[in-house]
Formats: structure tokens, C-alpha cells, sequence
């Protein structure tokens, strides 16, 4: 059996067995957070995808595919939501920067996450033009409206960016979808469903752990 091979998801079926009232709150915890609510299933399901494109569990990006075709979106949907992930993964690194020239220069600050960093980054001076240009129109086309309004896509871009760890990309995007007209609540929908892919990605991989485990027992 593979290190990520279909079979392994069989091994899914002993996790009630090891921890039962464990795994049911989490079972609990994903049902609620995929119910159609100010987000549809189909808009949850979307961001699920991209999120876990971010967090990189095989198991996740093969469940939540299936699930988001069942859903209702097209192939071309899910490539649009994953680019608008990719965007923001290298979006983060981008804004980054900041961090590195500071160290770099030997600059202290009163923080490491400074409200004027977001207003710096497009100055600074360590990439060449062509390449600052094609960042910046990635950028920009991965947000603009296509298969997927640009609603959508900024509520990805928040979830991802909650997924990734990114102030800047959490502060800028949020902006961003409150001018797209999401409310508070659609956003903690978006913010709760990269929750849920976070935990989901540990709690499928336990079945590589059990896998692991077993094949211990036989050495």
C-alpha cells in the first residue's frame, strides 16, 4: 500500500473505535460547518477546494472535489478558485519581503506586522521590473471576476490567507471583500471552513499514522 493510496481512506473506519466521543464532536463540527447557511454549500464546497490546495492533503483536494461537483461547480470554477489560493500563497511571500529588508538592514520595530508595511510593499526596490509587473497582474487577474465572481474569490483570498497565516493578505483582502459587499457573517463562514480543512487535513492523515503504526507492530 502507498504512502497516499485510495486504500488508505479505509483506515478512516477505525478512528470511532479509538476515540469515539473525540470523533464524533469533529464529525459534529464539520456537518455544521458545511451546511448551507449564509454561504451555500456550493460557495462552501468551492472554498474548500482552494483551501486545500494550500494545505496540500491529497485526501482533501480528492473529498472536497468530489463533493463540490456534486454541488453544482464546474471544473472551471474549482481551477479559478485554486488560482485565486495560488495567488495568495505567493501574495503572502510577496508582502513578506518587508520582513526580510528590515532584517536585512538591521531595522528595528515596535512590531513585526506594521499597518505601514502594507503601504511599502509596492516600493520596495529588490525585484526588477518585469518581474514586479507579472506579480502584480498575477495578482489582479486572479481576483477580477470570470467563472467566479469576485465575491467569491475574496472570500477565498480570506480563507486562504487565514489558511497561509498572513496578516497582511487577512488585513488586505478583508478590505477588499467588505468593498465586494460580504458581510461579517459570510466571511466567518469562509474564515470557519479553512478551519475545518486545517483540521480535516490532520484528521485524514491519521490513516497514514495507523498505517505507520501497523506496519511497526510488524518489524
Amino acid at each position: 500500500m502507498g504512502i497516499y493510496s485510495i486504500e488508505n481512506i479505509q483506515l478512516m473506519k477505525k478512528f470511532p473505535e479509538l476515540a469515539p466521543e473525540l470523533y464524533q464532536s469533529y464529525i459534529a463540527f464539520s456537518k455544521a460547518v458545511l451546511n448551507e447557511g449564509h454561504l451555500s454549500r456550493k460557495e462552501k464546497e468551492i472554498i474548500a477546494v482552494a483551501v486545500s490546495h494550500v494545505t496540500e492533503c491529497p485526501y482533501c483536494i480528492d473529498f472536497h472535489t468530489k463533493k463540490a461537483k456534486k454541488a453544482g461547480a464546474s471544473l472551471e470554477e474549482l481551477f479559478e478558485a485554486v488560482m485565486a489560493a495560488a495567488a495568495i500563497e505567493a501574495g503572502g511571500a510577496y508582502a513578506h519581503r518587508t520582513q526580510m529588508h528590515r532584517a536585512y538592514d538591521g531595522k528595528l520595530a515596535e512590531s513585526f506586522y506594521s499597518r505601514d508595511d502594507l503601504e511599502n510593499i509596492n516600493t520596495l526596490t529588490d525585484l526588477s521590473p518585469e518581474i514586479q509587473q507579472t506579480a502584480m497582474a498575477f495578482f489582479s487577474k486572479a481576483s477580477k471576476e470570470g467563472k467566479l465572481t469576485a465575491k467569491l474569490k475574496q472570500l477565498i483570498s480570506v480563507a486562504v490567507a487565514h489558511t497561509s497565516e498572513c496578516p497582511y493578505c487577512i488585513a488586505s483582502h478583508t478590505a477588499e471583500a467588505k468593498k465586494e459587499g460580504c458581510s461579517k457573517e459570510e466571511l466567518a463562514e469562509a474564515v470557519m471552513t479553512a478551519a475545518l480543512l486545517r483540521s480535516g487535513g490532520a484528521v485524514t492523515h491519521a490513516v497514514n499514522m495507523l498505517q505507520s503504526y501497523e506496519q511497526g507492530s510488524e518489524e
